[in-house]
């Protein structure tokens, strides 16, 4: 938890205690579906939580804005940028039953009532959205076509509407096709040695 006070010192009360207790909620249910690796839980918090958060330095939304995260899987990145921006809905989607179970179960237990878990393929999802995160579910050709129809036509915040997708290492060849597409080196924010190859893409869609 300190790791996110680090970064993030101006936090609200609630926010805190949610961050607080979201590392004892995962270690729970990932003890019942296990959704997270257990080398991966000894540093819950820096590789899922102040993960998640990267896109917070990239993008913050204003409120009233529509955020889905596709395959969200246990609830990342969508559950941590939900507490962040607590006035912004955000929708968590993910075909695999038992990933959803533990995510809505996680909202639930934090009260986000910012946050609605859908056990769907996102091609099925027949709404629009300012903004679509997600965490490297697959490579950037596959993954803007499924998303490609879901935006909004008005752009309400700082940047057009489009994706932010979290994805590591050389995007060189990855992202010939958008040229468009912006990243950011997330090591240039946080300094921990599992950020030097982790990047955010940023791609607008019109």
């Amino acid at each position: 938890m300190d790791i996110i006070l680090k970064y993030f010192p101006y936090l609200t009360e609630v926010q805190k205690e949610r961050y607080e207790r979201m590392g004892e909620l995962y270690a729970h249910w990932n003890s019942i579906i296990n959704v997270i690796s257990r080398k991966d839980m000894e540093h819950f918090y820096t590789r899922h939580v102040l993960h998640s958060l990267s896109i917070a330095r990239v993008m913050e939304f204003v409120a009233g804005s529509r955020v889905m995260d596709v395959g969200t899987g246990g609830g990342f990145p969508g559950i941590p940028l939900a507490v962040m921006f607590p006035d912004v809905d955000f929708t968590l989607v993910d075909s695999v039953g038992k990933k959803t179970k533990v995510a809505s179960a996680v909202a639930s237990e934090l009260g986000l009532e910012n946050v609605r878990v859908i056990n769907s393929r996102v091609e099925a999802i027949d709404e629009k959205f300012d903004f679509v995160v997600s965490r490297a579910v697959t490579t950037m050709d596959n993954f803007v076509p499924w998303v490609k129809n879901k935006f909004l036509a008005v752009n309400r915040n700082s940047m057009p509407n489009g994706i932010l997708y979290l994805k590591g290492g050389d995007l060189t060849e990855e992202l010939k096709k958008f040229p468009r597409s912006e990243v950011y080196d997330i090591s240039s924010d946080f300094c921990e040695d599992f950020f030097e190859t982790k990047r955010v893409v940023y791609l607008p869609i019109d």
